[in-house]
């Protein structure tokens, strides 16, 4: 790069670098003279020119003598922890760098692959940072869950905000009963709002106006799950998170899918962090007016004008890992990782009354037929009790929609690729509704349309969802293009289960294999899982002979609800 002065300015020479570029086209007045070649810059914008001078190292001769202080090529290396981790459960190797990471930086973006943990390491470095109280921010569909890994991964005991305690929940932190608190979006102008806000008539407000209730300030930690819902910061729930996340000592954010569409969502997660001025801080601002660096950011990273673009992303990438955001892939970490992972995924299922007027309704049934000695008689009244416990499974898989499309879209998002097992057709059908573009394995396909679909799942890049019925998919394919799959529901034994999971699980697999099992809470389901985990050492033992596990598995289901 050579700086020269003339009569009218400063005419500005360098190699083509879009970098470089982008800089000097930042500064007002700037024009490129194409005959000669140069950029030139006027000369009351001398400041500029002493800004390029010391960002690109110019001597006084106008000639570069360095390169960039940092080379964006190299991603800055992960810490090692170097703390004991006194936890229930043990980390992986790479999870306990994730653990340091965010315990050097405090404000930080856990953005590994679906399916590395990262609920397990944000759990890890809350426990290890003793942040208490923290405040779970969370889809509606993985409360539930959110309370489960707590009590999994630390042996802690987490609490769902409810109407019941939206003025007491803080008691439960003061006596020492609770640390850690769960809220899903919609609910934080409920509980953390002061009463009596309203949003303007023009929908017109920023962060900073909103009045919070004093118990906000309790926090010491905040953890916003799936924070590419954020992306957006003019929408309502974007600004609570922001006021919510205020001058806490550790936010961190947890997401697969940080960049939806473009750079330009994450400023709001920056933002909610506190790490925006971070990220710009290199970049200089002759307007005095730009504190936050919004504007910076939208130049320097989205090509400026309405922020649409994506530009210089080798340097954004490198400065988000430097402070604060990391993302692993599973093929970065496959030593770390056994060949296939197991995870058990709790919700709340929509349609709860539908499912317990079906449930009291069984367990009136058993009461009404107990006792029955019969042998012939209760041979018949088995094969009606499956039936009716075929229907509690049914309504269950019918209430765990929501939860099934926030697991799938936090995999397609992330640009891979899921096998989903279902046995109602209705449910097959609400799927393909929600993702047209998904292919199918069900009942009544022709063997060539079954393997049109398989063809097209395992080659066609645009092909990220399969859909498929357990019994129609169970076994014989490969389904080998995925490393992920979601159970919305599942088969009687353990052997069936792994033999949907080893569509994926099977020779032509590069990849740690991660199934997932939806359970609705205080459902048919958790009973089913939790027998097949019981009963799993008998279904392997067993050779050709399943009827016989899963009628003790039913006998067992039996006994269960005749407590009820």
């Amino acid at each position: 790069m050579t700086i020269t002065e003339n009569h009218s300015g400063f005419e500005i020479a360098f190699p083509f670098d879009r970098r470089k570029v982008d800089e000097v086209r930042a500064i007002p007045g700037a024009k490129f003279l194409g005959v000669k070649k140069v950029w030139w810059v006027p000369k009351f914008r001398e400041r500029d020119v002493e800004a390029l001078r010391s960002k690109y190292c110019v001597d006084e001769e106008g000639q570069i003598v360095a390169n960039l202080p940092e080379s964006f090529d190299t991603i800055p290396t992960m810490p090692e922890l170097d703390v004991e981790l006194d936890l229930p459960r043990t980390l992986f190797p790479y999870q306990l760098k994730g653990v340091a990471y965010n315990r050097l930086n405090k404000r930080t973006i856990i953005g590994d692959q679906p399916g590395l943990g990262k609920t397990t390491q944000l759990i890890a470095s809350i426990v290890s940072l003793n942040a208490f109280p923290c405040l779970i921010i969370c889809p509606a569909s993985l409360k539930l869950n959110w309370e489960k890994e707590w009590k999994d991964v630390a042996g802690r005991k987490a609490m769902v905000l409810t109407d019941s305690i939206r003025n007491t929940w803080h008691q439960y932190w003061r006596t020492g009963m609770c640390d850690v608190f769960i809220v899903n979006y919609e609910s934080l102008k409920k509980f953390f709002v002061a009463p009596g806000w309203t949003k303007p008539k023009d929908g017109s407000f920023r962060a900073n106006q909103i009045p919070y209730r004093e118990t906000v300030q309790l926090f010491k930690s905040v953890a916003i799950d799936e924070s590419h819902k954020c992306k957006d910061g003019q929408t309502q729930q974007t600004k609570f998170v922001i006021g919510i996340a205020k001058g806490k000592e550790y936010v961190f954010e947890l997401t697969g899918t940080p960049v939806v569409n473009k750079p330009k969502d994450l400023i709001p997660q920056l933002v909610i962090i506190n790490r925006l001025r971070d990220i710009v801080s290199h970049i200089p601002d002759h307007s005095g007016k730009d504190a936050s660096g919004y504007k910076r950011f939208i130049a320097r990273y989205c090509g400026g004008g309405t922020g649409q673009g994506s530009i210089n992303t080798k340097e954004l990438n490198y400065l988000l890992n430097k402070y604060c955001f990391y993302r692993r892939e599973k093929t970065e970490v496959l030593k770390d990782l056994p060949a296939k992972m197991r995870q058990v995924v709790l919700c709340e299922v929509s349609n709860r009354s539908e499912y317990q007027k079906a449930q009291n309704d069984f367990v009136t049934y058993l009461k009404s037929v107990k006792g029955c000695d019969d042998a012939e008689v209760m041979r018949k009244l088995k094969g009606e009790v499956m039936v009716k416990m075929g229907i509690l499974k049914q309504i269950s898989a019918r209430g765990k929609m929501e939860a099934a499309q926030e697991q799938i879209d936090e995999i397609v998002e992330g640009g891979e690729k899921v096998v989903v097992f279902c046995s109602l057709r209705e449910v097959g059908d609400e799927l393909k509704k929600l993702y047209p573009a998904a292919v199918m394995i069900r009942g009544g396909m022709t063997p060539e349309d079954k393997d049109t679909s398989v063809q097209k799942f395992q080659k066609d890049p645009k092909t990220q969802v399969i859909i498929c019925s357990i019994k129609a998919a169970g076994v014989g394919l490969t389904l080998t293009a995925s490393s992920n799959v979601l159970f919305i529901e599942f088969p009687w034994t353990d052997a069936d289960c792994e033999q949907c999971e080893d569509r994926t699980h099977r020779i032509g697999q590069v990849n740690s294999v991660t199934a997932k099992y939806l359970l609705g809470q205080n459902t048919i389901d958790q009973y089913c899982y939790e027998l097949i985990l019981k009963k799993r050492s008998i279904a392997r033992a067993v050779t050709g002979a399943q009827d016989e596990v899963q009628e003790e598995i039913v006998d067992e289901l039996l006994n269960l609800f005749n407590q009820k």
